[in-house]
């Protein structure tokens, strides 16, 4: 399966998924990554795994939608079957997301629909929430409001802080993210009128859950 992936930084997401890739656990070849920001790590990460490293800058466009054709552009030269967003830290306009339903991925530090946005960790805290998470979603015009696929769910400690917490719940990302993207490589996941289907089951409103609050 061809993917192509979506970043703004660091990519540790991406990394996950050129590990299972180079390992032969997944059953994909990422053809390319593009970043709306240039010198990010990412993009270096995605140049010694041998992958396009590809910088669009979006403050040299003049508009969203005008970023958004440029991205469409790019990717479709890459021929996907699969767009995974893993830390773009860009809202899409609904054109470019109707273009891929059913075939773009994100990935979301909460167990949503709780705390769609940013700073979710901050928010868990303040709410005093004794569980939090993550989630893999189907992407849609929504922010952070496409379908779940797979949701991975911890414990908040009496002691957490955001730093604390975060790192627990990226540990998950980097379980599930790869996880997802198999399911789909080996044609056992598809989204059909809103809903969510694995091994042509139809997955539950959180999508399917891994639950390690006790871990």
């Amino acid at each position: 399966m061809r993917v192509v992936v979506l970043i703004s930084g660091s990519g540790s997401n991406l990394q996950a998924l050129i590990d299972g890739q180079r390992h032969g656990t997944l059953p994909i070849e990422i053809v390319g990554v593009i970043s709306n920001k240039t010198a990010v790590r990412g993009l270096l990460r995605a140049e010694q795994a041998g992958i396009p490293a590809i910088a669009l800058e979006h403050t040299a466009y003049d508009s969203r939608e005008a970023f958004d054709t440029a991205l469409r552009e790019r990717i479709d030269a890459l021929t996907p079957d699969l767009v995974v967003l893993a830390g773009f830290m860009r809202i899409l306009t609904p054109g470019f997301t109707r273009h891929y339903e059913g075939r773009m991925f994100n990935i979301h530090p909460s167990l949503l629909p709780k705390y769609q946005g940013l700073h979710t960790h901050r928010r868990v805290l303040e709410s005093g929430d004794t569980e939090h998470g993550v989630t893999v979603h189907f992407v849609t015009d929504e922010l952070d409001g496409g379908p779940p696929i797979l949701q991975a769910k911890i414990s908040v400690h009496p002691d957490d802080d955001e730093k604390t917490l975060a790192a627990r719940v990226l540990e998950q990302e980097h379980r599930i993210y790869p996880q997802a993207v198999e399911w789909f490589g080996r044609g056992r996941l598809r989204l059909h009128q809103g809903t969510v289907f694995l091994d042509n089951e139809p997955l539950g409103p959180s999508g399917y859950l891994i639950d390690v609050t006790h871990s």
